[in-house]
């Protein structure tokens, strides 16, 4: 029977959902290619806002459309956080939650023996492991994505997902080199290890976020390790120290800002201030010579002033981002934000975006016309067009190059020669 899977939201989802797709093929599924007709529509969610909600449900009511004899599944956090809402959508033959993944065959094949709707979601327990699973690769992709880190406990005031996704769980140290060495005799060259909040990696092992990195970097055949979005307060000089001794560890850090006033992040029930930000990022540029520290920034935060988002915008250019993802606050029900007086009006919320993404766009520009001159291996992902290459530096800055011999998947020196918003064009060495 024929499969086909849709992901919303990040990186862990993709994750997930490879795991979910391998687990099948294992059991006798096929995957449908683009086009054909499937048997099994399977779509995993996200429900990071009230959106993303609406974008799950229009994305299953399509599939269905398209597939309309195929088992409809709905798994993710949408379902996890709002079981009652995701049951009763009808559209839905099986709706499962963020747990027990490796029941997805049997469901499937309950269902179509006994034609009964199925739900499935276990709440999270305190005390529970994490989740096995593991993946062999990635479709059309040069890196690859591996989950070391599961669940949240820091209960920020405008997000959901603690509920969606439980308590911190690691994933085993020899687990994760076991799934690095099968990732690099697929061929991989880059590993990106992801979680729900990754510098939490450990605490329930008593290890830390190092222990992984170093045993990804271990492997033979991973040249490169990239770390995914992560919490500041946990990178400590001691932390950095000892991850700078990884000659494999990509320079370039996913710092999460959200605000860069330190009234708003206390209304967030975010857990540091920007001066210790500040610190960080002086810490890993020491570090890391020529690093990347990019970000994500809300804007319109219930109660944000315009002398707080002054302060925001101000701290933004103080950093000098590599890149940031900017974006305005969006309400998310079952959130203390939510509930939260002075709502920020949307016309409101969109000037300040339009300020903020003008100021990250700047400084985008300017790292990378810092990036001129330089000579770095490029990891080549694909041909953007004819005769056009298209891959990233280690700190993660696009680069282009003319080429005519097949780049794809490719490690090669690059010369950095001109540089625009959107990234760098080179000459092979």
């Amino acid at each position: 029977m024929k499969v086909k899977f849709l992901t919303l939201g990040c990186k862990v989802n993709q994750y997930e959902t490879q795991a979910m797709l391998e687990g099948l093929l294992a059991q006798g599924f096929q995957l449908a290619e683009e086009g054909e007709p499937a048997g099994v529509v399977v779509v995993n969610s996200c429900t990071v806002t009230a959106q993303s909600d609406q974008k799950t449900r229009q994305a299953l009511r399509r599939m269905k459309r398209q597939n309309p004899e195929a088992v409809a599944v709905l798994t993710g956090c949408w379902p996890q956080a709002f079981p009652e809402e995701a049951a009763g959508f009808p559209e839905a033959d099986i709706v499962l939650g963020t747990a027990n993944r490796a029941g997805l065959g049997a469901h499937i094949l309950h269902y179509l023996s006994s034609q009964r709707r199925i739900v499935d979601i276990r709440p999270h327990e305190k005390g529970e492991g994490f989740e096995p699973m593991a993946v062999r690769g990635f479709r059309e992709h040069t890196r690859a994505f591996l989950k070391i880190e599961d669940g949240c406990e820091r209960f920020c005031a405008y997000c959901i997902i603690p509920f969606a996704r439980g308590r911190v769980r690691s994933k085993a140290l020899e687990d994760i080199a076991r799934e690095v060495q099968e990732l690099a005799w697929s061929g991989y060259k880059e590993v990106v290890l992801t979680g729900i909040n990754l510098p939490a990696y450990g605490q329930d092992l008593g290890l830390t976020l190092c222990d992984a990195v170093e045993a990804a970097c271990k492997v033979e055949g991973i040249v490169r390790v990239r770390l995914g979005s992560l919490e500041p307060e946990r990178l400590t000089p001691e932390v950095i120290a000892r991850m700078r001794a990884q000659a494999k560890l990509c320079p370039q850090f996913h710092l999460s800002l959200q605000s860069g006033c330190d009234a708003t992040l206390r209304r967030m029930n975010r857990r540091y201030t920007t001066g210790e930000y500040r610190e960080i990022v002086k810490n890993l540029r020491a570090a890391f010579p020529n690093c990347a520290i990019t970000t994500d920034v809300m804007v319109g935060f219930p109660g944000e002033t315009e002398e707080e988002f002054a302060g925001s915008l101000n701290f933004v250019k103080e950093i000098a981002f590599a890149k940031a993802h900017v974006f305005a606050y969006s309400r998310r029900p079952g959130t203390a934000a939510d509930r939260a007086p002075d709502q920020v009006p949307a016309a409101v919320k969109e000037r300040r975006g339009a300020q903020m993404t003008a100021a990250a766009q700047a400084c985008q520009l300017a790292f990378y016309q810092a990036q001129l001159g330089r000579r770095e291996s490029v990891l080549f992902e694909e041909e953007a067009a004819p005769g056009i290459y298209q891959g990233y530096t280690a700190n993660y800055t696009p680069v282009r190059v003319e080429s005519k011999a097949n780049l794809s998947g490719r490690l090669a020196d690059v010369e950095l020669q001109s540089a625009g918003v959107q990234g760098c064009g080179g000459r092979l060495i």
